[in-house]
């Protein structure tokens, strides 16, 4: 089966996004902008449909934004089966736990289409740990988003069997949807940009565990001295602490020697329910933020 694909032949066929959350809803978002179909699986119905809301609200600034694009739909689905027919690129972005990740995947290759491209948005985790019920493992690879619309870089890693036709195909392919792929040439926890925001982030952490600053503090010195929007704590609000510390767990379970500060401060505020901006507080308030699940 050749996984060689051209956007001229992929145009007409939807993108299929798992995992309705903040970053389900803004991957599904930047496939929405060329006029097709996205559709978005969430096993929780309510989520699913609160994404295709914050598809049709954001979608006309971004296209407005960027000055090129055409509006296309995200439509909510409860089926794996349906959600996948004809779709060119399944993309994976439910919570970071392989025994969720590991059966969603063998669902995803029983119905999916023989030409469909998968790829999953872990952040922490190389997908040839998730790809065991996966028959054909060359059609599969990591595809990690960041935060777009802001943030449109994304990482491309193969399983160790991916095709070459289908990394190049996402690399040919990928910029027609204003998110601009980056291949790491070798397998690499954290892939290429996280690795360097894994020490920043650990670090800003550390000072503050240690006593040594306010998050207010180091996110002030970000902005500036680096002339940045937004500064560590405020990027971890954002994501969601919660899997801020499921990531540094991660690392840490690879790495023993790595401090155990950043991640007990970490723990303070998700085991006090304040996960960031999705739940209204974490380093910071947000008393009138919506929720995005």
């Amino acid at each position: 089966m050749s996984f060689a694909h051209t956007y001229d032949e992929i145009r007409t066929r939807p993108v299929t996004v798992f995992g309705a959350g903040t970053l389900g809803r803004r991957i599904a978002l930047m496939f929405a902008t060329r006029g097709g179909e996205v559709r978005i699986y969430d096993p929780v119905v309510a989520q699913a449909q609160a994404a295709v809301d914050y598809v049709a609200a954001t979608l006309p600034e971004v296209l407005a934004q960027r000055g090129s694009g055409e509006a296309g739909r995200a439509v909510a689905h409860d089926s794996v089966g349906d959600a996948l027919a004809d779709a060119w690129l399944a993309i994976e972005a439910v919570p970071e736990r392989l025994d969720i990740k590991i059966p969603l995947w063998g669902e995803i290759d029983r119905a999916a289409p023989a030409d469909t491209v998968f790829a999953t948005n872990s952040s922490s985790y190389a997908s040839r740990l998730m790809d065991e019920n996966i028959r054909d493992k060359s059609r599969f690879c990591n595809m990690h988003f960041y935060m777009p619309p802001a943030a449109n870089a994304v990482d491309l890693m193969s399983d160790g069997q991916t095709s070459r036709d289908v990394l190049d195909s996402l690399l040919a392919i990928l910029p027609e949807f204003g998110v601009y792929p980056f291949e790491a040439r070798k397998e690499s926890t954290g892939f290429i940009f996280n690795r360097v925001w894994a020490a920043i982030k650990r670090e800003s952490l550390a000072v503050v565990a240690d006593g040594v600053a306010r998050p207010e503090d180091v996110d002030a010195m970000f902005r500036l001295n680096w002339h940045m929007p937004s500064g560590p704590f405020q990027m971890m609000d954002s994501v969601g602490l919660d899997v801020v510390l499921d990531i540094e767990d991660h690392y840490a379970a690879e790495n023993p020697h790595l401090p155990e500060g950043p991640r007990r401060l970490l723990h303070e505020y998700v085991d006090a329910g304040k996960l960031g901006r999705k739940s209204g507080e974490g380093f910071y308030s947000y008393p009138s933020a919506a929720v995005e699940g």
